[in-house]
């Protein structure tokens, strides 16, 4: 299954064009989808309620910390 990710922008708006960089990001969310998904139906067998996991999901990526931010 191929998924159809977004064209990958700069902050100035310009589009991420190297093959390497785009080839490595689809993989990177490849990955993160499956996981994400295993970890979803983890909970969801284990009776966690679908609305709980998919919040706890949301606030997993809210708590990312950007280590090259930009002063």
């Amino acid at each position: 299954m191929t998924n159809e990710w977004p064209k990958w922008l700069r902050d100035d708006g310009s589009v991420v064009s190297c093959t390497e960089k785009v080839k490595v990001m689809s993989e990177n969310f490849d990955e993160l989808k499956q996981i994400a998904q295993d970890a979803l139906e983890d909970g969801l067998l284990m009776e966690v309620s679908e609305a709980q996991m998919r919040e706890a999901l949301h606030q997993l990526v809210d708590q990312l910390i950007n280590p090259y931010h930009k002063i």
